[in-house]
């Protein structure tokens, strides 16, 4: 996703390197002699900050990042499997993503004597669903998905995902290209969970969500907050930072926490079974949760905060931002999407019916 730097925040970071605050450059693993050490990421595109993350590391341990994309989790997924838990360093990936890869045994398991900032996450996003031991995951950042909308053009209430059916926001509303968050959204209004399995109550939500397609303007998963600014769709249901990045551009928007219950999600970083160069991958994340990088990933970022030691340097901005943080009542019974095995096809199915409508 698209960042906005400060240019005061990449200079202090650049000071802090050239001080010396880490080690010194890390070693070629495979122990060649004059060999470039190097670091292969596997993630969406501008996700880690070039100018707040990956240029102060390099700098500092001498290690080269080569930084490649995907466009879906599920793009990762077939990635990963088809080069056996291998070619890249670090990944970084959704939660249920992230447990399929540990069900499929594609992930090496972390040595924390390497990263001693582990001790730096807050305990609320340890022992998750995804890696109950926290053997093989390092969070990254959080949020929760909500929906926003330009009250100067839309005349009816809008309260939750029901909402956006309405036939008065015909042509209207831009989402994000992401089948299980748009599904999920349809289950919660037939009173369902983000990730039912039996096959009936998936044909409904098919069902429902094809009676969506009028009003929707536009799918986009990296830039939906664009067309909020523009005023070409006056409705969106947006990640965290593209809500954000859509409100601090448009004042007229209006915030909704959907009255159906909310969804969480946690992107966190992991090494691949077969990684090239796991030792420098425990060096990079031990890096990221050091608390001034940290601090800067989620200014950068927009997402919400994973790092307890990060707290006092966060802007009050960022720290009131009620995007970023949720009435905790309505926090209380947020659903994450999980792996729905056997019925993935359906979901499969289900977004490419939706999508050629």
């Amino acid at each position: 996703m698209k960042q906005i730097q400060s240019s005061r925040l990449i200079c202090a970071l650049l000071t802090l390197v050239m001080l010396g605050a880490f080690a010194g450059p890390a070693m070629a693993e495979d122990g060649v002699e004059g060999e470039i050490p190097v670091l292969n990421i596997f993630t969406w595109e501008l996700y880690i900050d070039y100018d707040t993350v990956i240029a102060p590391f390099e700098l500092e341990t001498g290690i080269h990042v080569n930084y490649t994309n995907f466009t879906s989790n599920e793009e990762m997924l077939a990635k990963l499997d088809n080069v056996g838990g291998g070619e890249y360093d670090i990944v970084l990936a959704s939660d249920y993503a992230l447990d399929i890869l540990r069900g499929q045994g594609l992930l090496y398991k972390l040595d924390k004597a390497l990263i001693p900032n582990f001790a730096n996450i807050d305990e609320g996003y340890q022992g998750q669903y995804f890696d109950p031991e926290d053997e093989y995951t390092v969070p990254y950042a959080a949020g929760t998905p909500l929906i926003v909308y330009d009250e100067r053009y839309v005349d009816v209430e809008i309260t939750g995902y029901e909402s956006l059916w309405d036939p008065a926001l015909a042509d209207s509303i831009v989402v994000m290209d992401d089948a299980r968050n748009v599904i999920g959204i349809t289950l919660k209004t037939l009173g369902q969970s983000f990730n039912v399995r039996d096959t009936a109550i998936l044909e409904q939500a098919k069902e429902k969500l094809l009676r969506l397609k009028p009003n929707i303007r536009a799918l986009n998963y990296d830039t939906p907050h664009n067309l909020m600014i523009s005023g070409e769709a006056t409705v969106g249901y947006m990640f965290t930072p593209q809500v954000i990045w859509a409100m601090s551009e448009n004042p007229n928007l209006k915030l909704v926490y959907p009255q159906e219950g909310l969804g969480f999600g946690i992107d966190g970083l992991v090494v691949p079974v077969n990684a090239p160069h796991p030792m420098n991958a425990h060096a990079f994340m031990d890096f990221v949760l050091r608390p001034e990088i940290g601090a800067a990933v989620f200014e950068v970022q927009n997402y919400l905060n994973c790092n307890k030691a990060a707290i006092p340097l966060l802007s009050d901005a960022y720290k009131d931002n009620p995007v970023l943080y949720v009435p905790a009542g309505l926090l209380q019974g947020a659903e994450y999407i999980e792996d729905v095995g056997d019925a993935t096809p359906i979901y499969d199915e289900i977004w490419t019916a939706f999508k050629q409508e």
